[in-house]
């Protein structure tokens, strides 16, 4: 299955990013990075979707 966001990288240069990453931050770093990049994302797309900030949202800041 390939994604057309990748273009053409395979499974090897995939799992060096990974170990390039885990190198980089450590391990207990990455589900921070993760949970801020999560919270972006969504915040994006309600952007984009034109929401307002739900009560959920508020809880969190």
């Amino acid at each position: 299955m390939k994604l057309l966001l990748l273009g053409n990288i395979g499974g090897t240069e995939i799992l060096l990013i990974v170990l390039l990453v885990l190198l980089l931050f450590g391990g207990t770093k990455i589900p921070e990075l993760m949970r801020g990049l999560g919270k972006g994302v969504k915040s994006f797309r309600d952007g984009m979707e034109g929401k307002a900030d739900t009560e959920d949202d508020k809880k969190d800041k």
